[in-house]
């Protein structure tokens, strides 16, 4: 059995998808891990479709998640859920924000916004819904609503003793140090 744990983070341009990874990767790193990160920019400036995966263990050789691998999907956005479930592992679980927000495609009319996606995933694998902006939002800000995510992704996979302070620090900018630091702690309430 591998010890090497597969996340995947996915959103829509703009939420913070990478610089939450960017966190989970820094934090990885500093308790030993060996950590390989990927992502996808679909025209993340427009509205555009954001995956990243994360993999870390003792020896990680590729950065890339397979179908059906993932451990767990945290998924700033309802709809991005449904669309990348297809990486989760049998026993895998879903973390989604319930936050709607419309896409290039859907915007276009390429693509209908699927009005029931948390409850037909919740049909197939474990989810886990949190109203992340509302949490922000009572701590100062919804653009720290990433890292809410991030604080109950860090719970669920049981990763609260690694440096998360050190690693805001090394990856958010001064002034958003300590609010960053107050939505992690709230995201993890949010599941305890």
């Amino acid at each position: 059995m591998s010890d090497i744990k597969n996340i995947l983070l996915c959103g829509v341009g703009g939420q913070g998808t990478i610089l939450a990874s960017k966190i989970l990767s820094y934090a990885l790193v500093a308790a030993g891990y060996d950590v390989k990160m990927s992502e996808i920019h679909g025209m993340s400036q427009r509205g555009g479709s954001v995956v990243t995966q994360v993999r870390y263990g003792k020896k990680v050789w590729s950065p890339i998640i397979g179908k059906g691998s993932a451990d767990i999907i945290l998924s700033f956005e309802a709809m991005e859920a449904a669309r990348y479930l297809v990486n989760l592992k049998k026993d895998g679980h879903v973390v989604v924000n319930n936050y709607k927000m419309p896409t290039a495609t859907t915007l276009s009319g390429e693509e209908k916004y699927p009005q029931d996606c948390i409850e037909q995933m919740g049909k197939v694998a474990s989810v886990k819904v949190l109203n992340a902006a509302d949490i922000a939002a009572d701590l100062g800000s919804t653009k720290c609503m990433n890292v809410v995510l991030l604080g109950a992704l860090v719970k669920l996979m049981d990763l609260e003793s690694l440096a998360w302070d050190d690693a805001i620090a090394a990856c958010v900018k001064p002034k958003f140090v300590e609010l960053n630091k107050k939505a992690l702690a709230a995201g993890m309430n949010a599941v305890s």
